[in-house]
């Protein structure tokens, strides 16, 4: 509801237009944006721009200023490893990773806030790596004064999961890797995957500690993952026998080290054949031969959620298939395309 006041009977009520000044030579611009909330420090500007009285909003019993909301729903948003900088504007705030790590989001309780009408929050994908200072969502509320219920609710939907957004980080892990074949182990051909995995594991924080080569041998390869697991590895990774030739038994091996919880077979392409299974709680992983040849697969859609601490079953992997088809652009840009990001 708008009314016209004089100036000094303004403070404390929100301005329904900009205020622009004017000093000669020097400025022309908005002095006051319109939202403001008016203070009684604002009146001498005010009469300095010749204003005896201005348009306001009044505030109606259990209305809430739109800045108010933004900060009041960023409060709520904002779960661990989460939060907020600047000032509101405009009903808006930024919300910024408070430190490196995996991004995730509650989408079903987004999805209930966004439901609401009159405030609104996006935010980055789930799963998303963020830096430290990253932004990953924005909040706002629409209308210059809200109903405070609605941003009651959107608050209580918030709490109700610990927050809607937090930053998981991800551990820095002693990862042993195990390259298996007959033609790399016997020198036949020179391995491939070694520096592709180093970089890979390096660019997370974590770090090799060890490089095994072993054949197409079920024994062999159990044993190298046995060995790994008992000198501290946190995570193991082979390489190749993840196909469906006779020799290609490098799955039969991790469930012979103790894999349970096994699941062959992913819904995302490049990385159809990979396996993941656990002996007791260290997650040991079987990388297929796209891993040499393409530059991003199901291994850096994983990767930073096992260092995030998740432990996956077959369900997740299965509904990774929405959004799994890598498109092979010719200058990748990953993270930042559609590659693993499902709604």
């Amino acid at each position: 509801m708008l009314d016209k006041v004089r100036i000094e009977k303004a403070v404390g009520m929100v301005l329904a237009h900009d205020v622009t000044e004017i000093r000669r030579g020097e400025f022309k611009g908005r002095a006051f944006r319109k939202g403001h909330v008016i203070r009684e420090a604002d009146i001498c500007h005010l009469q300095r721009l010749g204003k005896r009285r201005l348009y306001v909003v009044k505030m109606k019993q259990g209305y809430i200023h739109e800045n108010d909301a933004a900060v009041t729903m960023a409060n709520a948003f904002c779960g661990d490893g989460v939060t907020w900088q600047g000032e509101p504007k405009e009903g808006k705030i930024l919300l910024v990773a408070a430190t490196d790590g995996l991004f995730k989001v509650e989408v079903a309780a987004l999805t209930r806030v966004n439901m609401l009408g009159e405030v609104m929050c996006a935010s980055r994908h789930n799963n998303f790596p963020v830096k430290k200072g990253d932004q990953v969502a924005a909040t706002r509320a629409i209308p210059l004064i809200i109903n405070k219920e609605i941003v009651d609710e959107a608050v209580r939907i918030a709490q109700s999961v610990g927050g809607v957004f937090r930053v998981k980080s991800l551990k820095r892990a002693k990862v042993g890797i195990i390259i298996t074949g007959h033609e790399v182990f016997t020198r036949l051909i020179k391995d491939q995957f070694e520096p592709i995995l180093q970089e890979k594991i390096s660019r997370l924080g974590s770090e090799a500690i060890g490089v095994a080569l072993a054949p197409d041998d079920v024994d062999v390869i159990a044993k190298e993952v046995k060995e790994f697991i008992e000198a501290g590895a946190d995570i193991v990774l082979t390489t190749g026998g993840m196909s469906v030739d006779p020799d290609d038994v490098t799955r039969r091996g991790i469930q012979k080290a103790g894999g349970t919880d096994c699941i062959y077979g992913a819904s995302v392409i490049p990385g159809a054949m990979f396996m993941i299974a656990y002996v007791g709680s260290v997650p040991v992983l079987g990388i297929p031969a796209c891993g040499i040849y393409h530059e991003v697969t199901i291994f850096d859609l994983l990767f930073p959620r096992i260092l995030a601490g998740e432990r996956l079953d077959r369900r997740e992997i299965a509904a990774m298939g929405h959004g799994g088809l890598c498109l092979n652009c010719r200058d990748c840009r990953y993270p930042v395309c559609p590659f693993g990001k499902g709604s």
